[in-house]
């Protein structure tokens, strides 16, 4: 029970009287008078609606101009106008003694000007007349009650509206006059509550035989019960002379002790409305209703019962009825006034509240403002002003909880500033969680909240403030990070990196802070590939010079079939992806018994590694061979470093790996690369400068085929030296000689520096080359006279040609090999053909087809001695012109001018100069070729 003594009163509504519209003539307006007998008045659809006691019911509208019309011939007793509908239902009589009339009107349809009436049914509970009490209607249409004095309640239920869709019937009887009724309807349930002078009962309507409940056993007076709006959740209100009482459909919420003999009672906007007898002029009366005496006062309070206060109070004189309308209250009262009731805007009445914050009242001040609906920036206001007086009293806890209600308005910086001191941290802790909880920090509020955090060593609430699920996650996880780290929270700042995969900073507070090598590789192992390719090439050399050994393990995994550690339902159902095994290479620095079991185990199962893999395998193994000192070790590396030589992977890159062979003195491998690149020179020279003589032979028998001047360097080699080389140099003469590699007197000249070696040495080679060359020009010299004596020859037939006849005696043709038949063409030559053969096969009419291929030939090398003769020519007068001769030659070497042409004719003495003889020389090469 609340007494309202204690509430605190404002005026939130101003008072004026309603008065009529100014006259043309601008004379002063006077107060609107009502028609006399008004008895019964509602309102609704835009209208105030009055039923007087003559008969008429009366329309006021916001113009102030009164109609009417005659509902009933002789009084109107209520009224109940529906706000959703243009619906009015009323109770009057049309004769003398006890016969009440319900009429349902429809104010949008006319009926001769006035509203339609639809239906008319005795208000008459059975058979037994009685005086209606109370009516109301539910705004769906479906259901309406009346109330008797004699304490019955009738229900009608269905379309209210008309007759024939409607089922009336008695709902309750008692023996207690029926004083108020409220439809209540929640979601599809549907409740009537019913009060009577002494009891308080509710029925469900939505339920077969209608269950009811009673809720008290006192009741009130006419018009003194109402029913909330939602605010309070629909709850139906009983005013009785002493307190107020609030009900739910199935038991009796609060009640609040207003005193004095209740007259009326209204809900409004969340506003309780209560008439009530003047006190100090009204003795208390035993029944309230409509009999007060015209001269009591009577007082209008409006309550707030959320809030607890009185929001205005006024005394009138013999009110009639409180409506509401236009989102105004007017007060009807038996002079025929009208007073309108206006609620002050919300900024009036906060500027009313000042004086309310001036004496503290800030949580009174803070409820007024919520069911005003003041918007978030005023509330916002408020709690910063309570704050600020919170926090000048030295109240920090109270000021801190006033400035978190302030989060999302007021700039947060405002409130840091006030609690940086030390002794303040804690109310500065929690308003920072508050700030992160509805997500409005940024990085600079979690370093603050963080730190505030550590300062405390308040390791639960650091735990439950980074320990939030993925969805609540309310700062920046980076900042948070950073801050723990520095904070030293090396366990936390490492559980937030790992929960939000910042695996760069989990790697790096791991492997700097807390040292733990084999964790982080662990974690490595975990990521996908291509973040555990990154990490690994950041973090590689650390963690190899700490735990080689499992490093070196998870790299052989990440560069041959990679599947991240705990991925057991991906494992074997997609190709596992692979590193390049080069690019790591350099991690295993100062590690080289690591580095060479990894290289080893990536060519033994990915024969493609890079070049790379191969080459630094090469150079490591060459490295353990070259300083080795055990025999049978070294001899194991020397074949190990020999078998990747000849495995096939150095052909791209010779040159580097002949430069590793040779810096690490390793002679197969030179060889073998020698051997490999056709180097077979370099060869010889290695074994010449190993003195090595039987190894310089035979290199020259086997390559010596392949390159020529292997013999000549070999001769010249063992001509420079000075001891005994006579078996080797006559091994070289004789191939030599067999080969006619060299001019017998570039041979001598070779052997004359080499003081050892006399004239027996060479003379067996000397006397085969000088025997050679005596049976060389005898040959030339038969051949010579051989083309002397066809010469003669040929010129002869030419000159038989020339001067004696041709007979043509072939019987054949040269083509056909047919019985020769005219026409028929024959040539110089002697072949004869069919003309018909001739003109198929001949190219030129003047050419014989069976000469031609050779004449051609023939005709060919003529021009090709011809252009080189002019050739020459243009030479000689070249090179003595020119500064530079062997320019000139060099310049015709590359043209091809000194390519050998061999063609068999004479040898002339001296240069051609007729034109005669030059024809006779083509002539006979033509025949020459035709005889050969």
């Amino acid at each position: 029970m609340a007494a309202y003594l204690q509430w605190r009163r404002f005026v939130f509504f101003d008072r004026e009287t309603v008065k009529e519209p100014p006259g043309p003539d601008g004379a002063a307006a006077k107060p609107f008078a009502l028609p006399p007998g008004i008895a019964v008045c509602d309102s609704g659809r835009g209208s105030l609606v009055f039923g007087d006691i003559l008969r008429q019911i009366w329309f006021l509208p916001r113009s102030l101009q009164l109609s009417s019309f005659q509902a009933y011939k002789l009084r109107v007793t209520h009224l109940y106008q529906l706000k959703q509908h243009s619906i009015l239902v009323s109770v009057g009589e049309d004769e003398e003694g006890i016969n009440p009339l319900v009429k349902v009107w429809n104010l949008e349809k006319r009926d001769g000007g006035n509203p339609l009436c639809t239906r008319i049914f005795p208000a008459i509970p059975g058979n037994k007349p009685t005086v209606v009490s109370c009516l109301t209607v539910h705004e769906n249409l479906n259901f309406m009650a009346i109330g008797f004095a004699d304490g019955s309640v009738v229900l009608t239920k269905g379309d209210i509206t008309r007759d024939r869709h409607s089922k009336t019937q008695i709902l309750h009887e008692g023996s207690y006059p029926v004083t108020g009724l409220s439809f209540r309807q929640s979601g599809k349930t549907t409740h009537l509550f019913v009060v009577t002078t002494e009891n308080i009962q509710s029925y469900m309507l939505s339920v077969k035989d209608y269950p009811h409940l009673e809720l008290d056993t006192h009741g009130c007076g006419l018009r003194c019960s109402s029913l909330s709006d939602p605010s309070q959740d629909l709850q139906f209100i009983v005013a009785g002379n002493e307190c107020v009482y609030l009900y739910q459909p199935d038991e009796r919420g609060p009640c609040f002790a207003f005193e004095g003999q209740k007259l009326i009672v209204h809900w409004y906007r969340g506003y309780l409305i209560i008439v009530s007898k003047d006190r100090k002029t009204s003795p208390k009366s035993e029944f309230a209703g409509n009999e007060a005496q015209n001269s009591d006062k009577q007082v209008l309070n409006i309550y707030d019962l959320c809030n607890k206060f009185i929001a205005y109070s006024s005394i009138f004189d013999d009110i009639v009825d409180v409506l509401a309308e236009w989102g105004s209250l007017y007060v009807l009262t038996r002079d025929g006034k009208i007073h309108v009731l206006q609620e002050k805007d919300t900024q009036t009445k906060l500027e009313a509240c000042k004086s309310v914050f001036l004496k503290n009242l800030f949580e009174m001040a803070i409820n007024l403002a919520k069911s005003h609906h003041l918007d978030s920036d005023g509330l916002s206001e408020i709690f910063r002003q309570y704050g600020d007086h919170l926090y000048n009293k030295g109240n920090h806890d109270g000021a801190i909880q006033q400035y978190i209600r302030t989060i999302g308005k007021l700039e947060p910086s405002y409130v840091i500033r006030k609690f940086l001191d030390a002794q303040r941290i804690h109310n500065l802790t929690a308003y920072l969680q508050t700030l992160h909880l509805q997500s409005l920090a940024n990085a600079d509020h979690t370093t603050l909240l963080l730190n505030c955090y550590t300062k405390l060593k308040d390791s639960s609430k650091l735990e439950e403030f980074i320990k939030t699920s993925d969805s609540e996650v309310r700062f920046d996880v980076e900042t948070a990070i950073k801050v723990l780290r520095q904070a030293g929270y090396y366990s936390h700042a490492v559980y937030l990196a790992e929960k939000h995969e910042h695996h760069e900073w989990y790697l790096k507070i791991q492997l700097e802070d807390i040292k733990n090598y084999q964790e982080a590789l662990h974690y490595i192992g975990k990521l996908p590939f291509e973040q555990a390719e990154s990490n690994m090439k950041r973090y590689g050399k650390i963690l190899m010079h700490h735990v080689p050994n499992e490093t070196t393990e998870l790299l052989k995994i990440l560069c041959t079939d990679y599947q991240p550690l705990g991925d057991s339902e991906g494992h074997g159902m997609l190709e596992g992806k692979k590193a390049n095994s080069e690019e790591f290479i350099p991690v295993f620095a100062n590690n080289s018994r690591e580095l060479k079991a990894f290289l080893e185990h990536m060519t033994e199962v990915q024969a493609d590694s890079p070049q790379g893999v191969y080459d630094t395998l090469l150079e490591l193994r060459l490295q353990n061979w070259a300083h080795e000192q055990d025999e049978q070790i070294k001899e194991k590396l020397h074949n190990e470093a020999l078998s990747l030589l000849k495995s096939g992977r150095f052909k791209t890159v010779f040159d580097k790996a002949l430069v590793l062979c040779q810096m690490h003195s390793f002679k197969d491998g030179v060889l073998y690369l020698y051997e490999q690149g056709k180097l077979f020179q370099q060869i010889m020279h290695y074994h010449m400068q190993n003195e090595q003589y039987k190894k310089v032979i035979e290199v020259c028998e086997l390559y010596g085929d392949q390159e020529a001047c292997l013999w000549e360097q070999a001769l010249g080699y063992f001509a420079r030296k000075e001891e005994d080389c006579k078996e080797y140099v006559a091994a070289v003469l004789k191939h030599i000689e067999n080969k006619n590699l060299m001019p017998p007197l570039l041979v001598v000249q070779t052997l004359a520096h080499n003081s050892t070696a006399t004239l027996s040495v060479i003379k067996d080679y000397l006397v085969n080359k000088l025997q050679k060359q005596s049976r060389q020009i005898e040959q030339d010299e038969q051949r010579i006279q051989k083309y002397r004596e066809e010469t003669t020859r040929i010129r002869q037939e030419i000159e038989e040609l020339k001067a004696s006849p041709k007979i043509f005696q072939k019987t054949k043709c040269s083509i056909c090999t047919s019985a020769l038949e005219l026409p028929s063409v024959h040539f110089l030559c002697g072949h004869s053909f069919h003309q018909h053969c001739f003109e198929s096969y001949s190219e030129s009419d003047s050419e014989c087809p069976t000469c031609m291929p050779e004449n051609r030939k023939v005709m060919d090398m003529i021009r090709a001695q011809e252009q080189k003769r002019d050739l020459h020519d243009q030479f000689q007068h070249q090179l003595k012109c020119s500064n530079d001769g062997f320019s000139v030659v060099a310049d015709y070497f590359g043209r091809g001018v000194f390519n050998k042409l061999t063609l068999i004719t004479d040898l002339p003495s001296g240069k051609v100069a007729t034109t005669l003889e030059a024809g006779l020389q083509r002539e006979l090469l033509i025949h020459t070729k035709r005889s050969t």
